[in-house]
């Protein structure tokens, strides 16, 4: 499989959109929670106060992993400001189209920044039509795919 192909895989289980668990460390201090995402550009895309703890986590360590049913992302998370002042409002009107409930409750303009993750490292568990069980592994810098049966 080749990175190209691998890719094909990642976008196919991701879509649109998911709830995404979203992991970030400081001081040897974890915390995981959700984070409604949007795809596009090749990155991950969600919206988060300002002023809540996950976004300050963000400010002194940006490194983060994120993780839906399979999928695990690796990556670097980048403040893009406000949703509202990002070109184009891509990400307001895709969260509007996806994520309507949560784009009507929460949609505080003026404390609402964008976070923008590209993925650095990818591992996939899947399994082929026969149920065997096998993990792919990207690597977004490099292009190298790895996949390898699990028993």
């Amino acid at each position: 499989m080749d990175f190209r192909e691998a890719k094909e895989v990642y976008l196919k289980k991701l879509g649109d959109f998911k709830i995404m668990a979203l992991a970030s460390c400081v001081d040897d201090y974890p915390m995981v929670r959700n984070v409604s995402c949007i795809f596009y550009n090749d990155k991950i895309y969600f919206k988060t106060d300002k002023n809540f703890r996950k976004t300050q986590q963000l400010y002194k360590n940006n490194r983060v992993a994120m993780c839906f049913n399979g999928v695990q992302v690796e990556g670097i998370a980048k403040n893009k400001g406000l949703v509202v002042d990002e070109e184009g409002r891509v990400f307001e009107k895709k969260y509007k189209e996806f994520l309507w409930q949560s784009y009507n409750a929460y949609s505080h303009v003026d404390t609402e920044i964008l976070i923008e993750v590209t993925p650095k490292f990818v591992e996939i568990w899947d399994e082929d039509e026969n149920r065997n069980a096998f993990q792919i592994f990207m690597d977004f810098d490099t292009k190298e795919v790895t996949v390898k049966a699990y028993d």
